[in-house]
């Protein structure tokens, strides 16, 4: 997980993020940063972000899905 410190992440940046009801599985959702929603610069299970179609959930990797 990157996503845990938040000076690394900011708006407009795309991350892939697991939404609550997500958890379980693990599922990851990717988008476009639009607010950061955790206001202390670590969390131990990811940054809290909005993305910009309205998801929220914590940030699980910065960048792009990966191509296989």
């Amino acid at each position: 997980m990157e996503g845990q410190n938040r000076k690394d992440i900011y708006p407009g940046l795309e991350v892939g993020i697991i939404l609550k009801k997500d958890q379980r599985s693990g599922k990851i959702t990717y988008g476009i940063v639009k607010d950061l929603l955790t206001s202390s610069p670590f969390h131990s299970r990811g940054i809290k972000v909005r993305l910009e179609d309205g998801q929220i959930g914590r940030v699980a990797e910065i960048g792009p899905p990966e191509e296989d």
